[in-house]
């Protein structure tokens, strides 16, 4: 199989219909379309440390969620960290494309891979944005003790929580999930469930009417590499995968 034939088969599974039009996704640098594609290094985010990785072992693509390229670049010069990063991968022969917002949207994508891991059944699509899942849950829960069960589930090392409301209905949305929150109001949600979320978001949460959750952006959105990796040995189980970690924020 070539580069490019596994980009089109992964578009087939995220098509490109589901992006946000303020989106920037799919191919972010390809030398040879035509090369064949025997590894392929799966990452949330490509950092130059997944760059390095994947150049040094070999690897002949590299898969991920957020995108490479998310704004315009003016020049390609060493001198810019993306920039960097787009030199260093079209010398090593190595392919970068990106999945994010289709994959968000995508059926058994990013929110649905959070519902799942979270045991959370009911699951639903907000019918005025694809991106968005509402849960109903079987019976109300004191809020501390759905963002524990949260914390716990994710292996997370923070949850924090604002708002006074027992949890019912959650509206669910990996990353930053902020602007969501009018959906979220509207479907009758008592809960947001994201990543993260501004102070201010936060801090006005009761003033909305919502308790607001954030459970980390990387913790909320890694999981999708699994699901990314079971799609590719899907199309070709020939082709070697693995999965780095790309998280570099810490906790104290």
């Amino acid at each position: 199989m070539t580069i490019y034939e596994l980009y089109e088969e992964l578009s087939a599974k995220y098509p490109e219909s589901l992006r946000c039009e303020w989106d920037n996704d799919g191919l972010m640098c390809l030398d040879n379309p035509s090369k064949e594609v025997k590894k392929v290094l799966i990452s949330l985010d490509i950092t130059e440390k997944c760059v390095d990785y994947a150049i040094n072992n070999g690897f002949d693509a590299i898969i991920s969620h957020h995108p490479l390229i998310f704004r315009p670049q003016n020049a390609i010069t060493p001198f810019c960290y993306t920039q960097r990063k787009v030199i260093k991968l079209l010398k090593a022969g190595v392919t970068a494309m990106s999945f994010h917002t289709r994959l968000d949207a995508a059926q058994g994508g990013v929110n649905d891979m959070l519902c799942s891991i979270l045991g959370l059944n009911n699951v639903t699509t907000d019918y005025s944005d694809p991106i968005g899942r509402i849960v109903e849950l079987d019976k109300e829960t004191e809020i501390s003790t759905f963002a524990e069960n949260i914390k716990n589930k994710l292996s997370s090392p923070f949850v924090l929580y604002s708002g006074t409301k027992n949890v019912k209905k959650v509206y669910i949305v990996g990353g930053d999930g902020k602007d969501l929150i009018p959906n979220a109001l509207k479907n009758g949600c008592d809960t947001l469930l994201t990543g993260r979320a501004s102070y201010n978001t936060s801090i006005d949460a009761v003033d909305m009417g919502i308790n607001i959750i954030e459970a980390g952006h990387f913790y909320t959105e890694h999981p999708i590499c699994v699901k990314i990796e079971k799609d590719i040995k899907a199309i070709d189980k020939e082709i070697y995968t693995e999965i780095f970690y790309s998280n570099t924020i810490k906790t104290v």
